[in-house]
């Protein structure tokens, strides 16, 4: 070997990414290479012809004596055997070592080579560390779906019971109003009769007082049979028939002027024309728009409904004047149980009245719109598409 070669050897000795020792049988280091003397702190001068074992920790020369060197003996080498170094600050330094038995003409030794662990020992806590955290992740998601598949099973159950007795309820107003319905209508007839026999003016007033209350009880019933009908998804029934509109509407009027004594009612109509409605069903909505006129407009001024036929069918208004609906009610005035104002009134219903007449509406094929300002009122269309041909004006 030239003295080039034999340099490349020793600087690869010296500075291999390993620690490497050539021990004797004695366990006498025969020579060590630098990366081993910079893991320990010592020079190379101090190592030679010093004892290995000397540089264990106390468990790891009992592990030398009764593992490692006797079974390198038995078959030549050893593999991957874990040591702990002391350094010479005394900190330990862990290593695996890896070793071969080899005879020479000088005699037999140990060639060793060994490999720090720190860097593996921490990867190996660090995968460690994330397979527990795994492991727990993976419990929590096992509690949480098994914790959700209870929640759900007990909201399954709420909500056939919510919808139980739901359903039960609205059965049980559907019929109260049915029960409630005759008698009411009993009472009106009955206030009728005995308004015919009563010449007194007190006792006049008292009927129409009684009157007033059964007609405003009726509504309430018819809405809410209405109402209760809708609920349990047999929604509005329409019976049409051909009537003559504006004189229907003329007629409603008459009965309302009647019912809401105290407030001026007009009917202005643009043109004539007959339509296929269910004229009780119109009626009712005419009548429950006007009780609201009623109840919140300003009553010094006159309740104006209209009647005005196109050819794409026919508009029913109905204006009253007074203050506006708040605009947060706007998105909400259909539906149940909701009213345009929270003053406190005798002619207030349930809140069923503007629900009611929407679905009469669109069960005739129509919509119904409103607008309302603190200046012009508030003005509720109904339109309905189901207008024949409109006949000249008489």
């Amino acid at each position: 070997m030239d003295d080039a070669a034999r340099q490349f050897t020793a600087s690869y000795f010296e500075h291999a990414p390993c620690g490497l020792i050539i021990m004797a049988v004695n366990g006498a280091i025969v020579r060590a290479n630098q990366t081993f003397c910079d893991w320990l702190g010592y020079d190379s001068a101090s190592l030679h012809a010093g004892s290995f074992d000397q540089l264990l920790t106390v468990g790891g020369r009992m592990f030398q004596r009764t593992h490692w060197q006797p079974l390198m003996d038995m078959q030549g080498s050893v593999a991957e055997v874990k040591v702990d170094l002391q350094h010479r600050n005394g900190t330990v330094v862990a290593v695996l070592l890896n070793g071969i038995r080899q005879e020479t003409a000088e005699g037999i030794g140990y060639h060793l080579a060994l490999f720090g662990t720190a860097q593996r020992d921490r990867n190996e806590r660090a995968v460690f560390v994330a397979m527990q955290r795994a492991e727990e992740l993976l419990a929590q998601k096992a509690s949480a779906e098994a914790a959700l598949q209870r929640a759900q099973a007990e909201l399954a159950v709420a909500y056939e019971n919510a919808q139980y007795r739901a359903l039960l309820a609205e059965r049980m107003v559907a019929v109260a109003s049915h029960d409630l319905k005759n008698p009411m209508t009993a009472i009106k007839m009955a206030t009728e009769l005995l308004g015919r026999d009563i010449h007194c003016d007190r006792g006049r007033r008292l009927l129409g007082s009684i009157s007033t209350s059964a007609e405003r009880a009726q509504r309430m019933v018819v809405d809410l049979l209405d109402f209760a009908s809708i609920r349990l998804g047999q929604g509005i029934s329409i019976r049409r028939q051909q009537v003559d509109l504006v004189k229907t509407m003329d007629q409603c009027v008459s009965e309302l002027r009647i019912v809401f004594a105290k407030a001026s009612i007009r009917h202005l109509a643009r043109g004539r024309g007959a339509c296929e409605v269910d004229q009780d069903r119109l009626q009712q909505m005419i009548g429950n728009l006007v009780a609201n006129s009623a109840a919140y407009g300003d009553l010094r001024y006159p309740i104006t409904l209209t009647t005005e036929f196109s050819d794409k069918g026919v508009s029913l208004g109905v204006h009253n004047h007074g203050p506006c609906i708040a605009e947060e009610l706007l998105p909400t005035l259909f539906e149940p149980m909701t009213r345009g104002s929270d003053r406190q009134d005798m002619l207030r219903s349930v809140g069923l009245g503007l629900f009611i007449v929407k679905q009469i509406a669109e069960a005739h094929g129509g919509r119904i719109t409103m607008t309302s300002n603190p200046i012009y009122g508030t003005t509720f269309i109904i339109c309905l598409p189901s207008a024949i041909a409109p006949s000249p004006e008489s």
